[in-house]
């Protein structure tokens, strides 16, 4: 039996895939091969199996009973991929985008455009085994650098509000790394080689008896990069001991993290990366980033009656970082680290029927820290810039905060076929902020600069705070011959960051900021067959007080925005040996607000958000020879998008060709060989308009890896 808060004793797991429109005519020819008995009742398993998600709702349950998306990533993706960076597994859920920076930096983009503002990073949540990696208030846009994916059992996404089980930041979609299983047995050992001087060592090794086990998972990489000075040396460490007895459980998890990466920075000019000589140029050679994480997480549960469940996650949480910011005039270097404690404690109850409600609450303590200095003065460029960003420190504060949260969770047959899910979230959030410094937009010493004031403000000190509700509503109806249709409506939010309040620019003394708010709808259809896995999804969403910078260089939560879009899933089994799967995503992203900003930009009503494809979409073909050998070809499509917010340029998008081989060489031995960029394609890992030049991030040119790993299992 499974404890039905943790999700993550005896789950099946599989490859969530699955569509991609060029294959809804052969979707349409398959639909009809799928036995119409129910699939408890059929004698041999079905070839595509059901997805078991657990992020949704704590709890592990069929994808089929959840009135609401939910895309899973399962380890044999993850394992075939080999993924040197997380951007090359998202593409296998509907609506994601993880757009890859320098080494390990990345921006993200779940049913919605990249956003890039100082605190834009709030609207997306990111979780470890169902906890948040990061306190609430204090994102950063390169945290999925802190999670182990590499060797996750899986990963799962959920597009748009996430449920009323997670609070701020879970708003435009959330991210749950689940960690390598303890309750099983076997032991994985790697080696990895590839272009650019990367290497690769992982192991994971435990015991687990039916009650009790350990595990310890880990790698060590090194990539040289493609581009001059652009190398890292990464390390990640999963721990984990479980003990389940079925009415008690124990589960206790450390994770560790390292990265120390030489960091490229743009190169400029229109259609730069199509050049090779420019792609693997740095004009920042000097650049880096530093970052360290710790967490020690822990699920203890128990039944303490019929039907009732009561589930605590006590969490300590670690992370440091120093980068230079090499994208600003005069570079300056910022510091930030943070330190959290909390719980989240839940009560499920069980009814007859099929009922059962959740009520939980979180409460969670935070100590953070930022800094940011300029080593030297701005030898070139106008007397403005380097009279305004003086040499010195422009930030030094320390932000306490206290979070505490309340909710409700039911599901409720309406019928023999129907299902409701409806919750309720209230949520609060207080900060205590401490400059450490003067007041004001003055230099370090207290004078004055030209040009009506330094640029860097720092507010006196101060207290803030936010709260927010959050209410769900879904239902899903049984069609019969497995088809299911669902409803969902939701609403999700996120505070103002620590960050959009306090480091503030030029005369702004406060920044009298609201929470984000997104109200957001959608409706799905699945069919789950024998030979067959097809899912269609519609949303609408609509999103008020968007927090951006204005043409003052304030910070101001009056934007509005629009988001549309159909996504689409599909898994098919073409043969004993071949498959079929397929995600993507056709989207509208749109200003609704019109207004002058930062960079002397114009956003007008109507406009595409900058950095929001309208198509994005993978198409994978495997091939596998009775688990003897197996390959995959991937495509990757990626399409046009806006490079500012005054809509004056477009990036026209690229599509990418990945292939994957495995052998098996008997002695539990294998060897996989996986070439990134088949086609060696020139493109933009991400592109935009900025500071009056076009600015890329160039793609990896074509690059191959070879991997001998021995797994005792196999």
């Amino acid at each position: 039996m499974s404890w039905p808060g943790s999700g993550l004793s005896r789950v099946t797991t599989r490859s969530d895939s699955i569509l991609v429109a060029p294959a809804l005519a052969l979707a349409a020819a398959l639909a009809g091969t799928g036995s119409s008995a129910a699939r408890g009742a059929e004698a041999d398993p079905p070839a595509i199996p059901p997805t078991i998600t657990v992020t949704a709702t704590r709890r592990a349950v069929d994808t089929a009973e959840h009135a609401g998306n939910t895309a899973r990533i399962g380890r044999p993706d993850i394992r075939r991929v080999g993924h040197q960076h997380v951007s090359q597994i998202m593409y296998r859920a509907p609506g994601t985008w993880i757009s890859r920076g320098s080494g390990q930096e990345h921006l993200t983009a779940i049913r919605s455009p990249v956003l890039t503002g100082p605190g834009a990073c709030g609207a997306f949540l990111f979780l470890e085994d169902g906890v948040p990696i990061r306190p609430a208030g204090f994102c950063n846009v390169n945290e999925l650098f802190e999670i182990n994916t590499e060797q996750a059992d899986a990963i799962e996404v959920v597009r748009g509000p996430g449920s009323v089980l997670y609070g701020s930041n879970a708003m435009h979609g959330l991210i749950n790394v689940l960690s390598p299983r303890i309750d099983q047995t076997g032991q994985r050992f790697s080696l990895e080689s590839g272009s650019d001087d990367f290497y690769r060592a992982r192991f994971s090794v435990g015991t687990w008896d039916g009650r009790q086990g350990f595990r310890a998972s880990g790698h060590a990489s090194h990539d040289g990069g493609f581009r001059e000075s652009s190398g890292y040396d990464q390390g990640k460490l999963n721990l984990g001991w479980r003990r389940d007895t079925g009415d008690r459980l124990a589960d206790i998890r450390f994770s560790a993290t390292r990265l120390q990466q030489e960091t490229a920075g743009f190169i400029l000019g229109e259609d730069a990366y199509k050049s090779s000589e420019a792609a693997r140029s740095n004009p920042n050679p000097e650049a880096y980033r530093d970052a360290d994480s710790l967490r020690l997480t822990g699920l203890l549960g128990r039944r303490v009656g019929p039907g009732l469940w009561l589930e605590t996650r006590p969490y300590l949480r670690y992370s440091d970082m120093q980068f230079l910011q090499h994208f600003l005039p005069g570079q300056p270097t910022e510091k930030n680290h943070q330190t959290s404690a909390g719980a989240l404690t839940s009560v499920t109850v069980e009814g007859a029927g099929g009922r059962f409600w959740i009520f939980g609450a979180d409460a969670e303590y935070t100590d953070g820290h930022l800094e940011e200095t300029q080593a030297l003065p701005i030898e070139d460029g106008s007397d403005f810039l380097k009279e305004t960003r003086p040499a010195g420190r422009h930030y030094d504060f320390n932000v306490e905060a206290l979070m505490a949260a309340a909710y409700a969770r039911l599901e409720q047959p309406l019928g023999p076929a129907t299902r409701l899910n409806a919750g309720l979230r209230y949520e609060r959030i207080g900060y205590d902020y401490d400059n450490r410094m003067l007041d004001g937009n003055t230099r370090e010493d207290g004078t004055e600069c030209g040009f009506g004031g330094c640029l860097f403000s720092r507010p006196a000190d101060r207290d803030d705070s936010f709260d927010a509700w959050s209410p769900r509503l879904g239902l899903i109806h049984d069609l019969g011959s497995r088809h299911q249709v669902y409803l969902a409506m939701s609403r999700g939010f996120r505070a103002p960051q620590a960050t959009e309040l306090y480091r503030l620019q030029r005369q702004q003394r406060v920044a009298d900021l609201d929470n984000e708010e997104l109200s957001a709808a959608e409706a799905g259809w699945r069919y789950a067959g024998n030979r067959l896995g097809l899912e269609l999804v519609g949303f609408a969403m609509e999103k008020k007080n968007f927090i951006f910078r204005d043409a003052e260089g304030f910070n101001r939560s009056d934007g509005e925005t629009r988001h549309l879009g159909i996504e689409y899933s599909l898994r098919a089994r073409l043969s004993d040996s071949w498959q079929l799967a397929a995600d993507g995503t056709w989207a509208r992203h749109t200003y609704r607000f019109s207004s002058a900003a930062a960079g002397g930009e114009q956003i007008e009503k109507g406009d595409d958000v900058d950095t929001a494809p309208r198509h994005m979409s993978s198409l994978r073909l495997a091939w596998d020879a009775g688990g003897s050998a197996g390959a995959e070809l991937e495509w990757v499509s990626l399409g046009s998008y806006s490079l500012d917010a005054a809509n004056t340029d477009r990036y026209s998008g690229h599509d990418l060709l990945h292939l994957s081989w495995r052998q098996n060489l008997g002695d539990r031995w294998i060897v996989r060989a996986r070439i990134r960029n088949l086609t060696d394609t020139s493109y933009a890992e991400r592109a935009d308009l900025a500071f009056g030049n076009y600015r890329y991030f160039p793609g990896r040119p074509r690059s191959l890896f070879m991997e001998l790993a021995w797994n005792s299992s196999e």
